[in-house]
């Protein structure tokens, strides 16, 4: 087994696959689908043990602010460092309005739902959460979910029958892509961003048939590579075929817009106007539960009774729902519209800063800056080296994206300062230098077939 390659390239689909290697064949003695990952926490920390490579599930000790200290997951301390890692866009996870609502509500409410929403999971926040958000994004109706991750994994289940068909963007949001093939075997995939190619597949499916339900399904901002497609030619050409448009707004909603802060909705004018809206309050209201909304009375319904993640689950806790009404409250005021320039204008300072720097930003000005750096092995050493330079960062890296085009998310908050971003750039640049220099000497020593990159 070639531990560097593994260790520094590896996905886990090769640890397994490693694992698998030496299994006898012809052997008739059944399988343990648990045993088959046994030797996997082994080789996991082959990652850390053999080049301190240890990118994933860190803790924070604390609260979420722009410097934290953390841990490895081993609970080893990883010192002081600045925080551009957390999906806290607005620093709104311990804004002492955000702290102040979450103990009202457990003084009015108690902790828990204790029930579904389909039942009597349902309380004063959460009614009043649905309201509140159907008003603010032009809607008739709103239904909450437990998570953003249900809300897009349920809205497809429940919409599309096994007659019909899903045609996503290929880069949609893993519980899209997963919620479409629960539901039906006809899902189909678009280019990223392409109107064109979105149109040859409309074109294809309707000729072949006529009358079944589609459901066209794109993001308004991608958080691997920070672009934002037209949401109203992409509807336009869905109804053009007798679709319907679905748009996930994670990770704009709260964050782009200037005025309201309603993301790209707002910023392309097409507020009230899109089919079917899903999205989260994790990103910018500080809140774990996500929501469906659309302007179709029937539908509120439907995910009520007929979406497992909604119908089977339990209702988003009166405090979640609370934390999210006072986030949407501060989005909607003048401390939100100064939050969302403040990320505009860093977004913009920080990308020159790279770009001059030779590195490649994707993308366009938003709270995600993502940086490419290509190779896992590159991007791996990368990350360790960012911690050692005291910045947290998020590697994304395949199958969460094409093979070769890892890159570095780094995630900006309200609260970071100019001096933090001018330290995040010099720890990136020490850090791909240190990165690239180790791969080098790595590489004297293996075959010119075999180097990694």
């Amino acid at each position: 087994m070639d531990e560097s390659k593994l260790v520094l390239q590896g996905t886990l689909a090769d640890f397994v696959a490693s694992l698998n290697a030496d299994h006898p064949t012809g052997q008739l003695a059944p399988v343990s689908l648990v045993e088959r990952f046994r030797q996997l926490p082994v080789l996991w920390d082959q990652m850390l043990d053999l080049f301190k490579v240890d990118t994933f599930s860190k803790q924070i000790q604390g609260p979420l602010l722009t410097q934290v200290s953390a841990s490895d997951r081993r609970g080893r301390s990883l010192g002081r460092c600045l925080n551009f890692a957390t999906q806290d866009y607005l620093a709104l996870s311990y804004h002492p309005a955000i702290k102040q609502a979450a103990i009202e509500a457990v003084e009015a409410y108690g902790v828990h739902a204790a029930g579904s929403p389909a039942l009597v999971g349902n309380s004063v926040p959460t009614v009043r959460l649905e309201r509140a958000m159907s008003q603010w994004l032009g809607m008739q109706e709103c239904v909450l979910f437990p998570t953003g991750w249900g809300a897009c994994f349920g809205v497809v289940k429940a919409l599309v029958r096994r007659s019909d068909h899903v045609v996503l963007d290929e880069l949609a949001h893993a519980s899209l892509q997963e919620g479409a093939r629960a539901a039906t075997g006809n899902v189909h995939v678009f280019r990223h961003l392409s109107l064109e190619s979105l149109e040859r597949r409309l074109k294809r499916v309707r000729a072949a048939d006529p009358s079944g339900g589609i459901l066209v399904v794109t993001e308004s901002l991608y958080s691997m590579d920070s672009d934002v497609p037209d949401l109203l030619a992409h509807q336009e050409l869905a109804h053009r075929y007798g679709a319907n448009l679905l748009v996930d707004v994670a990770h704009d909603l709260g964050v782009l817009g200037r005025d309201r802060g309603q993301g790209a909705l707002e910023v392309q004018g097409v507020l009230g106007q899109i089919d079917l809206i899903v999205g989260s309050f994790s990103k910018a209201f500080a809140a774990n539960c996500g929501f469906v909304a659309s302007n179709h009375p029937g539908l509120k319904l439907a995910m009520r009774f007929g979406s497992g993640p909604n119908t089977f689950s339990t209702a988003p806790s009166p405090i979640q729902a609370s934390v999210a009404l006072k986030g949407l409250e501060i989005v909607q005021s003048s401390e939100g519209f100064a939050s969302r320039q403040r990320i505009q204008d860093m977004a913009m300072s920080l990308r020159q800063t790279l770009t001059d720097m030779g590195l490649h930003v994707l993308g366009q000005p938003s709270a995600i800056v993502p940086v490419l750096m290509g190779g896992v092995a590159r991007s791996r050493l990368t990350a360790r080296f960012m911690v050692e330079e005291g910045v947290l960062v998020n590697l994304v890296e395949h199958p969460a994206v094409a093979r070769n085009t890892s890159r570095l998310r780094l995630q900006l908050m309200a609260s970071h300062e100019p001096a933090h971003l001018r330290a995040c750039a010099a720890a990136l640049g020490m850090a791909v230098g240190q990165a690239d220099e180790m791969l080098r000497e790595i590489n004297v020593k293996r075959d010119p077939s075999s180097q990694l990159i």
